[in-house]
């Protein structure tokens, strides 16, 4: 028997485990089982709570199809709501290790329980080979990719994951799944890709839908969030802060130019409690 709690961070909605207290077997197999929504628990994957040596807690991500992924920024949210709403800490400022490296919080705490939490997401990275992306361009701004007939000029940035960002004209009416699925698995992605399809709305809002890997369309994406931000600055259509507008709901994000780092601000929810048996 397993006890698990089912978890979003604006609709984006992960199974939680308790990994320090319960042993977990085959957690890729596992996450496939939860994540169904129509045989299993239902999410779009399952993350464990670890031990770390290096930081307090130790998140591990897996997608929906069982592949485990180096980050997600919602899911790192509810993360820190986990391990102080169930008392694994008292602790408002926590760090937690991630296969992108050690991630800092700051939870925001209402009625003894986690409302709010503010992520330091590190330094988005640029370079070609770090994405990874197969081209000489760094930063890679004009990428070009066909998908579906249809060419799409990407600006590529990592915040631990992949991502592959468009600007498109009205993301409400577009497509994400027909073309998605195509420039996930395209070949110049040597690890596949997430892509941010976004519409600038003003120099400090922007209206964005996600094709996750391994996952398909998602209700938010926190490091997509955090990567379109950038690529946006970047490219002159916004400044280094802005709120995102995803299905789920929004996201705040600041590029802060002192230290380089991107801060993501949003929600983090539970949804209910149970048991695997």
């Amino acid at each position: 028997m397993i006890k698990f709690t089912k978890m979003n961070g604006l609709g984006n909605d992960y199974v939680y485990i308790d990994a320090i207290h319960q042993d977990i077997n085959e957690p890729s197999s596992l996450a496939r089982f939860v994540s169904n929504r129509n045989f299993g628990i239902g999410s779009d994957g399952l993350i464990l709570i670890c031990k770390s040596d290096i930081a307090d807690f130790k998140m591990r991500m897996f997608n929906s199809d069982g592949s485990e992924a180096e980050m997600c920024g919602n899911g790192i949210r509810c993360v820190g709501k986990f391990v102080y709403d169930k008392g694994l800490t008292n602790k408002t400022e926590v760090a937690i290790e991630t296969l992108a490296g050690i991630k800092y919080l700051k939870l925001n705490v209402k009625d003894g329980k986690v409302d709010t939490a503010r992520v330091d997401m590190g330094e988005p990275i640029f370079e070609p080979n770090k994405i990874p992306v197969n081209t000489e361009e760094n930063p890679v701004k004009n990428l070009m990719v066909m998908a579906q007939g249809k060419d799409f000029n990407m600006t590529c940035v990592s915040m631990g994951n992949p991502h592959a960002i468009t600007i498109v004209e009205d993301v409400k009416k577009f497509d994400v799944e027909k073309y998605g699925k195509v420039l996930e698995i395209d070949k110049v992605f040597p690890k596949r890709i997430n892509v941010e399809f976004a519409e600038i709305v003003d120099k400090n809002n922007i209206k964005m839908r996600v094709w996750e890997r391994g996952a398909g369309e998602t209700l938010a994406c926190g490091t997509g969030a955090c990567a379109t931000l950038v690529a946006c600055n970047i490219n002159g259509y916004t400044d280094r802060k802005a709120t995102i507008e995803l299905l789920g709901g929004n996201l705040y994000i600041e590029w802060n130019e002192e230290d380089n780092h991107v801060y993501m601000t949003g929600p983090a929810t539970t949804v209910f409690e149970g048991e695997l048996v």
